[in-house]
């Protein structure tokens, strides 16, 4: 028995020991530059993943999302195939690349950014507020058929949807402002009046005696950094449970979210800066009402502002990157355009009639119908999925990576099957080409030079960029799953 007991212990030890040494092999691999780290896809949370990178998960409805905006054309008329990237595997590897610049900004404390701080901040505690007044509302904005009637009546402008809307609004105003009178008397609010005139001295001194000159009439969001002392800017205007309200609180609510048009025109009484500190005080209580209410753990809420502050993260990074590239000397601008010419030919355009197709089979038979004499109009009441649409005028930068093929026909011509950007996706369409403008191809001149450099400045960045990003991907460990995305193309359509 002892025997057997001893066996039995012996193999539990050898069984700890091995997963012992495989989870320091793990984190070894992890620390070691430009080492992908294997993850075994049943342990992801997402069946859908196709990209690991820390502890960010890329699924691959993501990564459709993406594809599509990389596809999208710009707004303007500079065209450039190389632009529009339809490979899947090199825009998840752009995707990664971001992940990483976010975790790298991270472990460089950037989310101690006061801005940054601020503006997640602000996005958590809107968010918070939205949660507590879904619930606090449910169920009492219903309206009555004769209320609905009463008020078209009032008001015979109106449709019904407009007159329901417009009571459903003002019953919330009214539930929300007794929550809030509730909340208030709840949280045993404090006002501490003795330090108003102080207040509304401190603001006709940033708005009159700024210590540096400033063009704008109205006191910046700098100032309140800068030329509040720490005293001031602790100074108590409110106590309440859980909380205060100090006069930074109050020149922040100010200067972010009210812009000087609306700004009180009495913040230089006592009086008027009660006012506003009514204003400002209905956030932070509502806030705190949430939290109470254990809305700051709601997982929805947890990501949305995870989502948010990644955004910025990655704003910031790119923003500090951006800053790295020269400005381009007057010769090298020259230059670049002389390389690139074709690039800056104005006024390129096509003037177009189109029908849209459901699918490739339909295409095909609008198509067979118009090469059988058929007329374009009756053929597009018959088949287009938009039989309104007009013909208009299109661009280089409004089509995309589907430009070169629209450009091959010549006018009066009706080609297709062709792709191009439907809605939110792409579909089949028949083209007949109207007019075709080829612009003009012009020589350099002064009046070109900030076009040029702002495509010089982009094109630099975004190489920059890239570099920074293949970089970082030594230096974070990730996972591709690239047998889950082999058969990924947003082109690929029915």
């Amino acid at each position: 028995m002892r025997k057997l007991l001893s066996s039995r212990l012996a193999l539990f030890l050898l069984g700890l020991l091995i997963i012992l040494l495989a989870v320091l092999c793990y984190f070894w691999a992890a620390t070691q530059p430009g080492v992908k780290v294997t993850v075994d896809p049943n342990v992801i949370a997402d069946p859908n993943a196709v990209a690991v990178i820390g502890d960010y998960i890329i699924t691959k409805q993501e990564l459709e999302k993406r594809l599509m905006d990389e596809l999208y054309p710009d707004s303007y008329d500079i065209y450039n195939e190389q632009d529009y990237i339809t490979d899947a595997q090199a825009v998840l590897m752009k995707m990664v690349a971001d992940k990483a610049m976010i975790i790298e900004a991270r472990k460089l404390d950037h989310t101690n950014d006061e801005m940054i701080r601020k503006s997640v901040k602000q996005f958590r505690e809107k968010w918070l507020v939205n949660l507590l007044f879904e619930k606090h509302l449910r169920g009492k904005l219903t309206v009555t058929d004769s209320q609905i009637q009463q008020r078209l009546k009032a008001d015979p402008k109106l449709d019904r949807a407009g007159a329901e809307a417009m009571l459903k609004n003002t019953k919330a105003n009214s539930l929300l402002d007794q929550y809030y009178s509730r909340i208030y008397e709840k949280f045993h609010v404090k006002k501490l009046s003795n330090n108003f005139p102080k207040a509304a001295e401190i603001h006709q001194r940033l708005l009159y005696q700024p210590k540096k000159p400033r063009k704008a009439a109205f006191i910046r969001t700098y100032q309140v950094k800068e030329e509040l002392t720490s005293e001031e800017k602790d100074i108590v205007l409110v106590e309440y449970d859980y909380g205060k309200i100090t006069l930074k609180d109050w020149f922040d609510t100010l200067c972010y979210f009210f812009a000087p048009p609306s700004r009180p025109r009495d913040l230089n009484t006592p009086k008027g800066v009660e006012q506003f500190l009514e204003r400002v005080l209905r956030m932070p209580l509502f806030v705190s009402e949430a939290k109470l209410q254990g809305f700051d753990n709601d997982k929805t809420l947890l990501k949305k502002v995870r989502d948010y502050e990644d955004g910025r993260l990655l704003s910031n990074v790119q923003s500090g990157k951006y800053k790295e590239v020269k400005e381009p000397t007057k010769e090298q601008i020259i230059a670049y355009f002389n390389k690139n010419k074709e690039a800056f030919r104005t006024d390129r355009k096509l003037k177009i009639d189109l029908i849209w197709c459901q699918d490739l089979k339909t295409a095909r038979k609008v198509k067979a119908e118009l090469d059988g004499g058929k007329d374009f109009e009756s053929v597009k009441q018959k088949y287009s999925l938009e039989k309104k649409i007009k013909p208009y005028d299109t661009y280089p930068g409004g089509e995309g990576l589907f430009w070169k093929d629209l450009w091959k026909a010549d006018p009066n011509e009706i080609t297709g099957p062709l792709k191009g950007f439907y809605r939110s996706g792409v579909k089949w369409r028949i083209v007949k080409i109207l007019e075709k403008n080829p612009g003009e191809l012009k020589d350099y001149s002064n009046n070109m030079e900030q076009r040029v450099k702002e495509e010089m400045l982009t094109e630099q960045r975004k190489n920059l960029l890239d570099e920074y990003g293949k970089e970082l991907l030594k230096k974070h460990p990730y996972k591709v799953y690239a047998e889950k995305i082999k058969d990924i193309d947003p082109l690929d359509i029915p």
